[in-house]
């Protein structure tokens, strides 16, 4: 079986719950997972693959055997109660499997500084306006890796507008190409959402491809009421990302992941656990 080397630790959160707590991945593993994956063409590898990392198959809504591909693996479906949701009104939840980054106001940290290069609202979005609006956000982002569940959910009730397209690069995003160069997240292809909600204000949503990752899918209704925890998409085979910016003063991350963040550390949650209350 493939080693991964992580360090790992445990903490509790706020709101009760273990996260794991990751800081980096060797490109080792990533390489030799790639290896792994590309290789699997029936459910006995898939099986395979999934004893070798560790994937829990009782969560999975259909057998291991009637995936015909990888790709069946990689985006499938989870049983109803795989993933609890933080119930209460005024808590948005993690809108996916992975491991995160998250800051409550992106203007006063300096951790999106790399080799001199800043990470950039107006590269990321395209958009003047919008990067405007979100200048001091809560900044959310989740990095998925290949093991993981790739649907993505609604981290709180909203109305969702329209999914966009900015069309981009397809360049890995595990953390050692991330310190080399941060600007990944502004040219791989990416997607953005923006949602309406009661609670939060507005909230932008932002998809983004990564290494094989050519197929971002969306399986929402725009413009029709969303319930917290509903899917909104999923991505084909591959690594990829999901980055959530809050308007100012809506979110108070939890504090966990707030501590973990600010010592470049990644917490790795899955969907429906808590990521922070209404201000």
């Amino acid at each position: 079986m493939p080693q991964a080397f992580i360090w790992t630790r445990s903490i509790k959160s706020n709101l009760g719950g273990i996260r794991s707590v990751f800081s980096c991945a060797l490109s080792h593993f990533f390489f030799l997972l790639w290896l792994v994956a590309i290789a699997i063409v029936d459910s006995k590898k898939i099986q395979s693959f999934i004893d070798a990392f560790q994937v829990n198959p009782s969560e999975f809504a259909l057998p291991v055997e009637q995936f015909k591909s990888f790709n069946d693996f990689f985006i499938r479906k989870l049983k109803p109660d795989a993933r609890p949701l933080a119930k209460e009104e005024n808590v948005a939840i993690m809108p996916a499997d992975g491991r995160y980054l998250c800051y409550q106001n992106i203007e006063t940290i300096d951790g999106f500084v790399v080799k001199g290069k800043k990470f950039s609202l107006d590269e990321l979005l395209k958009d003047s306006e919008l990067a405007n609006r979100y200048r001091q956000a809560t900044m959310v982002m989740a990095r998925l890796c290949p093991t993981d569940y790739h649907r993505y959910h609604f981290p709180c009730e909203c109305i969702p507008g329209i999914t966009n397209m900015i069309p981009g690069d397809l360049y890995s995003v595990n953390p050692i190409a991330i310190r080399q160069n941060v600007e990944i997240f502004t040219e791989n292809k990416r997607t953005l959402c923006e949602l309406e909600t009661a609670q939060f204000g507005k909230v932008l949503f932002i998809e983004i491809g990564a290494t094989f990752v050519g197929s971002i899918h969306q399986t929402y209704t725009p413009h029709s009421p969303i319930k917290k925890g509903d899917e909104k998409g999923y991505f084909s085979f591959g690594g990829s990302s999901l980055i959530l910016l809050f308007e100012p003063n809506t979110l108070h991350l939890d504090e966990d992941l707030v501590q973990a963040s600010l010592n470049h550390i990644e917490t790795k949650c899955l969907m429906g656990q808590s990521l922070g209350r209404r201000l």
